[in-house]
C-alpha cells in the first residue's frame, strides 16, 4: 500500500505572476464638501512598511479634473502641511486624520483650494486623471439620502450604564440601496474630532428591500481602547451625545468598500476567502470615486 502511494505522487509546477506596480485612486466627493483625490502607487507585499515608504508611495504630478456636467474644475496638487488651518481642517474631515496629524505631513493631494465646488444630491460627479501619458476615468452619483425614521440610546447585556446607539430605518422598496455608517461623540471637552466607521459600515439592501426595521451599532471610538476594561469597550456611556451620518452610497461604491473591508477583516488570515477589490476606474488603475449622500441625527445617550 506505501508503495502504491507513493507512485501515485506528482510534482506541481505553479507559475506566480511576478509584481505589476499599478495606480492607486482614492478619491471621494460628498454633499457640502469638495472633492479630494489622493493618488498613490501598489507595493511589493514584500517592500518595506515603514512610514517612509508610506509617504514615498504618493504620485505627484498627475492633472486632474471633475465634472458635474455643466462645470469642470481641477484640483489642484497640494501639500497637507502646507494647506491653510481652514484646508487642513477639511481635508482632515475628508481623510479621517487627526489635523495634527494632517499638519505634520508632507503628504501629497489633490484638493480645489480656489474652487468653490461642493458635492450636491441629484449630481453625477466625473473623474479624469492625465498621468504619464495615460488617462484614467471613473463617474460616482449623490444620491437622495434615506434619513433615519428614529434613533435612540438603549442600554446593553443587563447594564444601566451602557450600552448601544439604535436607529430604524425604512428601506425604498423596488430599487438597490447601499448605506455607510459613521458616529462621533460631543462630549465637551471629550468630543471626538471627526466622524469614524464602526465594524461593518457598509450594508446594503440585498437582504431586506423594502422593509422597515430597527438595528444597531456599537461605539467606535471606544472599540480598541486599552485604556477602558473590556466589559466597558464598544459601548456609548449613559450621558454621551452622539451624531450620527448615514450615508446613501451606489453600487459600485458598496461593491468595492464591502470587498476592501472583508480583506482587511480578514487580518491576512491564509485560511480565509480570497477577495478581489473591483474598481470603478476605467483606464487600468484601482482604487475608487466614491460619492456620498449623508443625513445626520443626534442622540443623546438617555433612556
Amino acid at each position: 500500500m506505501l508503495l502504491f502511494l507513493n507512485s501515485c505522487t506528482k510534482e506541481v509546477q505553479i507559475d506566480i505572476p511576478g509584481y505589476e506596480e499599478l495606480l492607486v485612486v482614492d478619491g471621494s466627493i460628498e454633499t457640502g464638501r469638495k472633492p479630494l483625490v489622493v493618488l498613490s502607487n501598489t507595493a511589493d507585499v514584500y517592500s518595506p512598511t515603514n512610514i517612509q515608504a508610506y509617504l514615498n508611495s504618493f504620485v505627484e504630478g498627475a492633472v486632474i479634473t471633475v465634472s458635474d456636467g455643466s462645470t469642470t474644475i481641477n484640483l489642484e496638487q497640494v501639500y497637507t502641511d502646507e494647506l491653510s488651518p481652514a484646508d487642513a481642517k477639511e481635508v482632515s474631515q475628508i481623510l479621517g486624520y487627526p489635523e495634527v496629524l494632517i499638519a505634520n505631513l508632507h503628504m501629497a493631494v489633490y484638493y480645489p483650494v480656489s474652487s468653490s465646488m461642493v458635492g450636491e444630491v441629484g449630481k453625477t460627479y466625473s473623474l479624469t486623471i492625465q498621468l504619464n501619458g495615460k488617462t484614467y476615468t471613473s463617474s460616482t452619483a449623490i444620491l437622495q439620502p434615506t434619513p433615519l425614521l428614529n434613533t435612540y440610546w438603549k442600554p446593553d447585556a443587563g447594564y444601566t450604564d451602557r450600552g448601544f446607539t439604535w436607529a430604524t430605518l425604512a428601506d425604498p422598496a423596488n430599487s438597490y440601496d447601499a448605506y455607510k455608517w459613521e458616529v462621533k461623540r460631543l462630549n465637551g471637552a471629550s468630543s471626538d474630532e471627526f466622524f469614524m466607521k464602526p465594524f461593518n459600515p457598509y450594508v446594503d439592501d440585498d437582504f431586506f428591500d423594502g422593509l422597515t426595521f430597527d438595528f444597531a451599532y456599537e461605539n467606535p471610538m471606544t472599540c480598541n481602547g486599552d485604556y477602558l476594561p473590556e466589559d466597558m469597550r464598544c459601548y456609548f456611556a449613559l450621558g454621551d451625545t452622539a451624531v450620527i451620518k448615514f450615508s446613501k452610497v451606489d453600487r459600485y461604491v458598496y461593491e468595492y468598500m464591502e470587498k476592501k473591508y472583508t480583506q482587511i477583516y480578514s487580518a491576512g488570515n491564509p485560511f480565509s476567502t480570497p477577495t478581489n477589490i473591483p474598481t470603478n476606474i476605467v483606464g487600468g488603475a484601482v482604487g475608487v470615486w466614491a460619492g456620498f449622500s449623508p443625513a445626520y441625527d443626534t442622540v443623546i445617550c438617555v433612556e
